[in-house]
């Protein structure tokens, strides 16, 4: 039996406890995040030991070092560990003894650790979101100033386009001063990020090859360049994934159900997910509804079918449902996208839409 330790990660600090075959709890061991100082208690550790930490925001490199000592890291998901620990008290030692408990007794609630390739090429469409976030937000800023001033003109659909800006420059003049220069200072910062988006949108070109995988993406309604990728490296390893149901539930795309005694209540879809995988999904749905040609297909008549009753929101999760769960059988059996042919499909995505 390999040795089964847990590890309590802080920012400075991580804090290791050992559990024996009695079982018995070690004495903790602090370790300071100096490289060389965790890198030399690393070796001191038994080779191959089963090291349980929780999924804090610097667990990357910790989980390499760990890798390169020969150690297996397994990554737990900190809110359902804590919940499974059940102890009235925390510290430390409590918190790494916790872990420890749990790899031993099989019950660690495990999260997937990416590869390190895999982690590091995400960041090249995680950055590319956030940028994009931040031109949106920007440009929610300049049309809440011209709304709040009555300059709006309701004949031009794109305020950031050629006429757009023609009549903002026309128009900014009748705001007050300061407003009017931080419009400008918006407008420039706006317009700074466009090329830095585009170089990124060049690298993903370049370095994300057109694997097999986002080749069979790409066949899926409303997924472009950008998103078949994101979907790719996001998704990972689609093997970890059960059923189509947890990729969706994976993605956010599943909702709540509270149960008891005959009575069953749908809550919110869970905030605790993969949200760049959430926002793919949905991006691809609004999206596919939005086409031409997918109006008289599956996609378009559950989405009419839904909005009547459910409203937009609710529909289009349940699109995005469906392309999720779509992209998991895709991935297994190697397949490009087809849109339910039986009966026996359409009743499945009814039930699925009851649920959203």
């Amino acid at each position: 039996m390999q040795p089964v330790i847990g590890c309590d990660v802080h920012k400075r600090y991580s804090v290791f406890v050992a559990i024996d075959r009695r079982p018995k709890l070690s004495k903790p061991d602090r370790v300071e995040h100096e490289r060389e100082v965790f890198r030399a208690y690393l070796q001191t550790l038994p080779p191959g030991s089963e090291i349980a930490l929780e999924a804090t925001g610097h667990w990357y490199w910790i989980v390499d070092e760990m890798e390169q000592a020969g150690h297996r890291p397994h990554l737990a998901n900190p809110l359902e560990a804590k919940k499974r620990m059940g102890k009235p008290n925390k510290h430390d030692a409590l918190d790494a003894g916790g872990l420890a408990i749990l790899l031993r007794n099989g019950t660690l609630p495990e999260s997937w650790i990416p590869p390190r390739d895999l982690r590091d090429v995400r960041e090249l469409l995680r950055t590319r979101m956030a940028l994009r976030d931040l031109r949106t937000s920007l440009k929610h800023r300049i049309h809440a100033a011209i709304d709040r001033y009555g300059l709006h003109n309701d004949a031009i659909s794109d305020l950031f386009g050629k006429a757009g800006r023609e009549f903002l420059l026309h128009r900014l003049t009748g705001l007050p001063p300061e407003t009017y220069a931080m419009l400008l200072t918006e407008l420039a910062a706006m317009d700074d990020l466009e090329p830095r988006i585009a170089a990124i949108e060049q690298r993903i070109a370049e370095v994300i090859a057109p694997t097999p995988e986002v080749r069979l993406l790409l066949t899926l309604p409303g997924v472009g360049p950008i998103l078949a990728p994101l979907l790719w490296l996001e998704i990972g390893d689609v093997e970890r994934f059960p059923h189509a149901e947890n990729l969706a539930s994976y993605a956010g795309l599943v909702p709540r159900v509270y149960s008891s005694g005959g009575r069953t209540v749908l809550g919110h879809t869970n905030r605790h997910v993969n949200r760049y995988l959430r926002w793919a999904f949905i991006e691809a749905a609004t999206c596919a509804v939005r086409l031409h040609a997918c109006r008289s297909s599956h996609i378009g008549l559950l989405y009419q079918r839904l909005v009547p009753t459910r409203g937009y929101g609710r529909a289009i999760v349940a699109v995005a449902r469906h392309l999720a769960e779509a992209s998991y059988w895709m991935l297994c059996k190697r397949q490009p996208y087809r849109p339910p042919q039986h009966k026996a499909d359409f009743v499945q995505d009814r039930a699925s839409a009851r649920h959203v």
